[in-house]
């Protein structure tokens, strides 16, 4: 294609004003006037545009009488001659010149300079519309992007009393979803609020890895979430990826470490129920090493954080997001269980841990919602300390809805704390027992076998 006949085309649409969408909506036009109903969309025809006026191809014959029918030109003028009433004001030297970023007045033709200016000022005009046409164009509409924060929430909540894998396959595909619309053009705002729920389903994710028995692939999970918190410098989630963080530490058999990110974590975010979640874990080091004075500061801590009110975007999604007084007792019970070992702190978990199960009985509070998870796993260590103490037939009965659950809802975590109980029951003050003997046999094929082992 000749470059007089590029130079042509762009002169004619910049000589009307029109932007290259216009002149695409003015080739349909005139395609339907003459009854050709098979014309490709506003956008297709937009690139073609800019491909014929910049000499990469030439229009096909269909399109140079589109192009007549939309100047209102015969077809021998096409190319050859400016339409009528318009004027010829030379060849667009200067505009291209523009275009490339160099200056274009002083390239412009002496008996053209005034026409050669307008088209300049024009363009400059046209290609700031074209480009803020582009950037007004979302790459999500409001439907889809209140759906993924309502699925979101739904997997918060439903991760709390449902079966661990069927929740984090579908929060597999939401969030599937979500990256596959950050791949888009996407507004700031909306861009922003993508990462955010990205993120949020990455800490949902890990938390299930790890009761699915695969704390190093939560761990991957936790930084890819980290990686979305902080594009957008959000210290909430990155406080609650921490948080997952340590979780996952803590569970992969790394106290030290699990308290070292609990405490970093305090860093983005000192106040709220998060940050009681992040100093009891900060807590369970010190606990593990038998010092219950550290856990007592670390439960203390916790409930300071909590009455200094907060509020943030992932406490308004709710569900795992939250942490309800009940789940809050069961930490507090749990640090003080691994704080004692079998010593005279022993009662003092025990009391903590009856308070939690007495709060899950009650129902969840205002603002609230329950984990079964962790309800589970307050019966399991409120019967480990009974068993420290020789109340068998006490833990026996602490025991019995985690032994009726189904196996969907038994977790890795269930699991390596159940191990815990069989070791109790491995004691010799338990030997020749009945009772102990037929629990130990009811809980030797608890875990499912699909799921993955705690070290």
């Amino acid at each position: 294609m000749s470059s007089e006949l590029a130079a042509w085309l762009r002169r004619q649409r910049e000589d009307r004003g029109w932007t290259r969408t216009e002149l695409a909506r003015q080739l349909i036009r005139a395609a339907r006037a003459r009854g050709d109903t098979s014309m490709p969309g506003a956008d297709n025809i937009s690139h073609n545009i800019y491909r014929w006026e910049r000499g990469a191809v030439a229009p096909a014959e269909r399109y140079k009488l589109l192009y007549c029918g939309a100047f209102g030109i015969p077809f021998s003028q096409f190319g050859t001659a400016p339409p009528p009433g318009m004027v010829d004001s030379g060849p667009v030297v200067a505009a291209a010149s523009a275009y490339r970023g160099l200056p274009s007045p002083c390239s412009a033709p002496p008996d053209g300079g005034a026409s050669a200016i307008r088209r300049e000022v024009l363009m400059a005009a046209h290609e700031g519309s074209e480009h803020a046409e582009q950037v007004e164009r979302r790459g999500i509409g409001e439907a889809t992007l209140e759906q993924f924060h309502a699925d979101t929430a739904s997997l918060a909540v439903q991760y709390l009393t449902g079966e661990t894998f069927a929740s984090f396959t579908e929060m597999r595909r939401v969030r599937n979803r979500i990256l596959e619309a950050l791949g888009r053009r996407q507004w700031p705002r909306d861009a922003a609020e993508l990462y955010l729920l990205a993120g949020a389903l990455s800490a949902l994710m890990a938390a299930a890895a790890v009761n699915l028995g695969y704390p190093q692939a939560a761990a991957e999970l936790t930084r890819a979430g980290w990686a979305y918190a902080a594009i957008i410098d959000h210290r909430p989630l990155m406080a609650r990826l921490r948080l997952c963080a340590a979780y996952a530490a803590y569970w992969s058999g790394h106290p030290e470490q699990s308290a070292d990110l609990a405490r970093s974590g305090l860093g983005f975010l000192p106040d709220g129920q998060t940050a009681a979640q992040l100093h009891l874990f900060g807590g369970l080091d010190a606990a593990r090493r038998g010092d219950a004075a550290s856990a007592r500061q670390a439960i203390a801590a916790a409930r300071d954080a909590r009455d200094r009110e907060h509020h943030d975007e992932l406490l308004e999604i709710g569900g795992e997001f939250g942490f309800s007084r009940a789940t809050q007792a069961y930490y507090a019970g749990f640090l003080l269980a691994e704080a004692a070992r079998g010593s005279e702190q022993g009662p003092e978990a025990a009391d903590e841990l009856e308070q939690a199960i007495a709060l899950y009985a009650v129902g969840p509070g205002p603002g609230e919602q329950h984990s079964h998870r962790c309800r589970m796993l307050a019966h399991t260590d409120l019967a480990i300390a009974r068993l420290r103490v020789g109340a068998l037939d006490a833990a026996i009965a602490a025991l019995e809805p985690v032994l009726a659950l189904p196996p969907g809802e038994r977790t890795a975590v269930q699991g390596r704390r159940l191990s815990v109980l069989r070791a109790e029951l491995a004691r010799p003050v338990y030997r020749g027992s009945a009772q102990a003997r037929g629990l130990d046999e009811q809980l030797t094929g608890f875990a499912p076998a699909e799921l993955g082992r705690l070290p």
